[in-house]
């Protein structure tokens, strides 16, 4: 899995994902996801070169987004690719929904 730097239409630097979001890169990508989230006002992640997830891949966007609203900051899961939206919807979360909601389910 690469992690590049993008820039959305607004020029917020936002974190583009690819290849797989599995338990095998979770430790990997653990840091480099919190820290984009910590050093962004508005963080953001491209998800739509992600080629697999797996439920560890999920818990690792959702402790994303718990790090982002204990920053009042809201994370944004941009392009979710097709095995996001599938593995999202498998656990019924909410791709944009906020960190509170997120916990809830």
């Amino acid at each position: 899995m690469t992690t590049n730097p993008s820039s959305d239409e607004a020029g917020s630097a936002c974190l583009r994902l690819d290849g797989e979001l599995t338990i095998y890169r979770a430790a990997e990508l653990k840091p480099v996801l919190l820290d984009a989230v910590r050093r962004s006002p508005a963080p953001c992640i491209d998800l739509s070169g992600v080629s697999e997830i797996d439920t560890a891949g999920v818990q690792l966007l959702l402790l994303a987004r718990r790090e982002a609203a204990s920053l009042a900051r809201t994370l944004q899961l941009g392009t979710p690719s097709d095995a996001v939206r599938e593995a999202f919807g498998l656990f019924e979360l909410a791709l944009d929904a906020p960190a509170e909601a997120a916990a809830a389910a």
